[in-house]
């Protein structure tokens, strides 16, 4: 019997880069596995390749999350995992600069989607379930241009470690897989053009101890040692921070 047989696990944003790693990774280890994506085509493609279930949801948009946690319970009735994934860059720009679309793009998406959606699932979470936040290093990095992306990523670490502590009685456990560079589309939607793209590849790598950019599938891996109680059950409010000792 594979180590999470009869879980039901919800990936946000499941239908590309960790997200769908991850639900690759799940799947592999006997859970069924619900994927979430704002773009229909992109998840139901993505669902047919994992053998996971799609359902169309906009993290950004609060009637969307209301609507999944009504279709989840419809479906399935309780949850046992759940991956809050979804997240974007943005622009990269100065907070000088910053205009309010932006910002509001991405903390709508990363913070109050994130907040929302675990706000809407607290009922639906068995007894000793596991919820996994995506975070990223940059929670606790300063770079210029990147104020918004750091800040919402600090604002999820805040309230998954608050939520550890509200959940507790129930034994749900709550943490954080904080990854730095990873080989995913994110760089490529924040409208960075190839050469720019292949110069920052080259100074992170050069920043990274390990020489190398992590993999969503490195990531993914973490997401299934906090999935299984029987190695994590002792785990909760924790950060693991994955970057190839960038940040030491």
């Amino acid at each position: 019997m594979k180590k999470l047989s009869n879980k039901l696990a919800i990936v946000t944003g499941g239908n590309s880069g960790i997200g769908y790693a991850a639900a690759k990774e799940l799947i592999s280890e006997g859970a069924t596995v619900v994927i979430t994506g704002r773009r229909k085509e992109a998840v139901e493609k993505s669902a047919q390749e994992l053998g996971a279930i799609p359902l169309i949801a906009d993290q950004a948009n609060l009637e969307d999350i209301d609507l999944l946690k009504q279709e989840v319970e419809k479906q399935f009735g309780k949850v046992d995992i759940l991956f809050i994934n979804a997240g974007i860059t943005g622009s990269l720009t100065s907070i000088e600069n910053m205009d309010v679309e932006n910002f509001d793009q991405v903390m709508n998406i990363n913070f109050r989607g994130a907040y929302f959606t675990l706000n809407k699932f607290i009922p639906l979470l068995n007894d000793g379930a596991s919820v996994i936040f995506l975070s990223s290093i940059v929670a606790s990095t300063y770079h210029p241009n990147s104020s918004v992306y750091q800040a919402s990523k600090a604002a999820l670490n805040s309230i998954a470690k608050t939520a550890a502590v509200e959940l507790a009685p129930r034994k749900i456990r709550v943490n954080i897989v904080s990854p730095g560079p990873t080989k995913t589309e994110i760089m490529n939607k924040a409208g960075l053009d190839q050469k720019t793209l292949e110069g920052i590849n080259e100074w992170v790598i050069d920043s990274i101890p390990l020489k190398k950019i992590g993999t969503a599938e490195d990531v993914a891996k973490l997401v299934i040692h906090f999935s299984d109680e029987s190695v994590s059950s002792f785990m909760t409010g924790t950060e693991i921070i994955i970057d190839g000792g960038m940040t030491l």
